[in-house]
């Protein structure tokens, strides 16, 4: 139950907290219980796992995971507001020097106490993928007007970071960090080059949401097909380790034109 209700807490990571002008916020502001956010001051503890799970400096929320980005905060009578995309409110059902309960939007109570020291270590490593050198290398053959055309695709693994972040089994927020990668294209006939270009996730905005395309990687791709027109690839992008991906078709035209479609 207490998991459920951290959730709900961080359920706005990842996300702008600047959703309050200037004037809205200094006005929030002075109708604070400052008494309430000076007791809320310092590092809390899970009362079942002795877990560290936030730091509370000032009027900003720091989480015990590797987002170590304030998110800020205000106290008004028995309400805690976290601005996240959406405020999200949690209602105070007691805040003492060194014990903080607490019960979510659906009812969910957590009871959390204080650390007698604020300089526990907090946070901790991000897991990060080591990028490999290897090259994958795939080709097809294709036979088109009696002719044989090969389409090669070369996956290669680059530097260019995409974060994301997770909630783990104890509620807290993990950032995982994935490489993306570069994938060149190349289409024979015989010793004949026909065609080649690196293809890179950018080039595929205007068919995939920016969104997800954000997220992705580009992962895949497979030559499919010849025709009087010219030849066809298809590219897979993934959210790393999980099952949502968009295919694309790549119609490249004789002259080495690139239409991009789903």
């Amino acid at each position: 139950m207490k998991k459920m209700g951290l959730g709900m807490l961080l359920g706005g990571l990842g996300m702008l907290a600047g959703c309050l002008s200037p004037q809205q916020h200094g006005a929030e502001k002075q109708d604070e219980n400052q008494e309430v956010i000076q007791r809320l001051q310092g590092i809390w503890l899970d009362d079942n796992t002795e877990a560290p799970l936030f730091k509370i400096q000032g009027d900003s929320i720091y989480y015990a995971s590797q987002i170590n980005a304030p998110m800020p905060f205000s106290v008004h009578n028995d309400t805690i507001t976290v601005y996240s995309a959406q405020p999200i409110h949690y209602f105070i059902e007691e805040c003492l020097s060194y014990s903080l309960r607490y019960r979510t939007s659906v009812g969910e109570t957590v009871s959390l106490h204080k650390a007698e020291s604020d300089t526990l270590s907090f946070g901790t490593v991000v897991p990060v993928k080591v990028v490999e050198n290897e090259v994958f290398e795939k080709d097809s053959v294709i036979f088109h007007g009696g002719e044989r055309y090969r389409g090669y695709a070369y996956i290669n693994p680059t530097k260019k970071r995409v974060t994301l972040v997770s909630i783990n089994e104890e509620g807290l927020p993990v950032e995982n960090i994935y490489y993306d990668n570069i994938i060149h294209i190349c289409v024979y006939k015989g010793k004949e080059r026909l065609f080649s270009k690196d293809i890179n996730k950018e080039m595929f905005a205007r068919v995939v949401p920016a969104d997800f395309l954000n997220n992705a990687i580009l992962s895949d791709m497979d030559f499919v097909k010849v025709d009087e027109k010219g030849y066809r690839y298809v590219a897979t992008l993934c959210i790393p380790d999980g099952a949502a991906c968009y295919n694309v078709r790549l119609d490249v035209s004789k002259e080495g034109s690139i239409v991009f479609s789903r």
